[in-house]
């Protein structure tokens, strides 16, 4: 209850609900419950349960953040399978000798974007933890093996922000359908292009983060023309990181 703000009034009735539930379950169930418990302490305080504005405000961020993930982890996928299929000797041969860390970068880019897509078809809970579990892999590759990215550490700090935005959604939360078209549909629209011409079956260049860049400018005006364009708008502009990081390396 100590977690719980002072003024909170519905404290003592959820610990008694919380009481009553947990009696007759096993030690595990009753510690993972007792987890969700200060879990939902925490977001009262910090005003990110579902029934504060900065929950609501991250609720709407959340399907752009992962959209982005996804859509981030693919076109590096795509990046990845370009460079096996189009180097010399048989791709067979390219994936068997694949090391450890290649290995798990593309591990952690997979996770990225199948958490994502599979949070955006409605499986919100599985979906976001997994796209959360890639992007803090991503970040984490870092300093495991600093060597491997060219840049500064933008994109891993993208990652990082990309990942607290989903996780400041409240856990009720459920991909409402609209939201998550239009997340789905600018993740698809921003990775298509880029995989085309990462397989040379498109001409026009996308270097330089130039297309999702564009493709987040084209949803923030579709976003701006809705009743709540200001504050969609801004929950785009946070849930965007990973989108923004590439163009300001370009610079």
């Amino acid at each position: 209850m100590r977690l719980y703000p002072a003024r909170y009034q519905a404290a003592a009735e959820i610990l008694d609900v919380h009481r009553e539930m947990t009696m007759d379950l096993s030690r595990l169930a009753r510690l993972r419950a007792d987890a969700d418990l200060v879990a939902h302490a925490m977001r009262v305080r910090l005003g990110l349960d579902s029934a504060s504005a900065g929950g609501r405000f991250f609720e709407l961020a959340a399907p752009f953040a992962l959209a982005v993930a996804a859509a981030c982890g693919g076109i590096e996928l795509m990046r990845w399978y370009a460079g096996v299929a189009i180097s010399p000797g048989s791709t067979w041969s390219q994936l068997a000798t694949t090391d450890l860390r290649q290995g798990l970068h593309v591990v952690f880019l997979l996770l990225m974007c199948g958490g994502g897509i599979v949070a955006l078809l409605e499986y919100w809970r599985f979906g976001s933890r997994l796209s959360v579990v890639g992007l803090l892999g991503f970040a984490a590759f870092w300093f495991v093996a600093p060597g491997y990215y060219e840049e500064l550490p933008l994109e891993v700090i993208a990652a990082v922000l990309t990942a607290l935005v989903i996780l400041a959604c409240p856990p009720q939360r459920r991909a409402h359908r609209k939201p998550a078209t239009v997340a789905g549909a600018m993740a698809a629209i921003a990775w298509f292009p880029s995989a085309l011409v990462l397989t040379r079956g498109f001409v026009v260049s996308t270097d330089y983060g130039a297309w999702p860049l564009l493709t987040l400018i084209l949803t923030g005006v579709v976003c701006y023309a809705r009743p709540s364009g200001l504050r969609t708008l801004a929950a785009l502009a946070v849930a965007s990181p990973l989108f923004l990081a590439p163009a300001l390396i370009s610079l």
